[in-house]
């Protein structure tokens, strides 16, 4: 238990540069959050359902973090920071990483059974600050949901969503197995979904002053010719 904890602590220090020691990070939210929620979840699953809730109460009142007792979550599941919900039928997988307010929210279902409501969130994922996950989508492997932005379709494996409504951007292998991209958020240029856009109208743009200075030499050369035919 105790190598567990270690690795889940290193696991942390490795997405966040702030921690000076082991210690430190014993202090987050996010890590207290989510031990609450183990127990809460144990006793969910025991259908002890009125004490899995008052553990998950507990939880959110010391935290600010509300994650309902029958969610389901893999290892090293890090919030940095706090303020997020996480419904009662999300499932988490392994390594992934959560900032500040963030939504893994339900649909209200129309047929009146609970059923899966809530986005299933595949292994090293990250989600920006402010982002909201909403309904029974999958958010596939490495993929990378941009700060406020608004998700209700599934992401593809590596995909970065961006926006409201989210659109996505897809990152080439060698970018987002690079390193860890915080909040979930790129700032280079090949994440940018206008850029072929720019490139496009700026290359317009050079076309056609060549042009307008190809007419302006033009009509320099043909003005002397005009004057000396008038002159005759």
């Amino acid at each position: 238990m105790f190598n567990r904890l270690t690795a889940y602590l290193d696991s942390i220090r490795a997405r966040d540069p702030a921690p000076r020691s082991r210690w430190e990070i014993l202090l987050y939210p996010g890590v207290w959050a989510l031990g609450f929620h183990r127990v809460a979840h144990w006793l969910f699953e025991a259908e002890l359902f009125f004490l899995a809730r008052l553990v998950n109460h507990l939880g959110r009142f010391l935290t600010a973090i509300d994650i309902h007792p029958g969610a389901k979550i893999g290892r090293n599941f890090f919030i940095d920071h706090g303020f997020s919900v996480i419904g009662e039928t999300a499932q988490i997988g392994h390594d992934v990483t959560i900032y500040q307010c963030v939504t893994l929210g339900g649909t209200n279902p129309t047929n009146g059974v609970g059923g899966k409501r809530h986005p299933t969130i595949e292994n090293n994922v990250i989600i920006g600050s402010g982002a909201q996950v909403i309904g029974p989508i999958t958010v596939g492997e490495r993929a990378r949901i941009g700060a406020n932005a608004v998700v209700t379709d599934d992401v593809p494996e590596g995909a970065t969503m961006v926006g409201f409504k989210a659109r996505s951007t897809l990152v080439p292998i060698e970018t987002y197995m690079r390193e860890f991209m915080p909040y979930g958020t790129p700032c280079n240029e090949p994440c940018e979904p206008d850029m072929s856009r720019i490139e496009t109208l700026e290359a317009q743009l050079t076309e056609m002053r060549a042009e307008l200075e190809s007419l302006r030499a033009s009509a320099v050369m043909d003005e002397p010719a005009t004057r000396s035919g008038t002159d005759n």
